[in-house]
């Protein structure tokens, strides 16, 4: 079975209340929709943690995952092999590193293709996933804590 996932992340500042929403869909015409808010965090932040999510979710391993997802920050640190050399240098001097390596442990789980595409351009599931991630961004309640971003926030030598 193969999986098709769109993802988006929003921030509202940057950093700011953040949200992140995902829309699954499997060969057999399945459909989920998740989102979820954070009360102070970034936008790639969210973009980064809407994959890790929708990866982690994924019950069977290992499956056929297309990834569609308007962040280049997420698309090409993968596709380009970025993050395999930070992981290598250790993440020295790279942001995110809880989520990079969060990441990489559900991302080699699965055979993961990553598929760029341009945000706000009329693509239906991407248009679903950027609304559910703005609505969660800004709803008032039922903000978690982004504790990566707050406890990096709190000692920036993290950073």
């Amino acid at each position: 079975m193969s999986i098709k996932v769109y993802t988006d992340g929003s921030a509202k500042g940057n950093p700011g209340p953040g949200g992140y929403g995902i829309v699954l869909l499997s060969d057999e015409g399945h459909r989920k929709e998740v989102a979820k808010g954070y009360r102070k965090t970034t936008n790639n932040r969210m973009e980064l943690l809407s994959v890790i999510v929708a990866l982690e979710m994924l019950n069977a391993r290992p499956m056929d995952v297309v990834v569609f997802s308007d962040s280049k920050y997420v698309v090409d640190a993968v596709e380009k092999k970025w993050v395999f050399n930070w992981e290598k240098k250790y993440f020295d001097k790279k942001k995110n590193v809880d989520l990079w390596k969060r990441f990489l442990v559900v991302y080699r789980q699965h055979n993961v293709k990553f598929i760029w595409v341009k945000g706000h351009a009329n693509n239906v599931e991407n248009e679903r996933c950027d609304k559910l991630a703005v609505a969660a961004a800004e709803a008032k309640q039922h903000h978690d804590i982004d504790r990566g971003y707050e406890s990096q926030s709190q000692n920036p030598t993290l950073l």
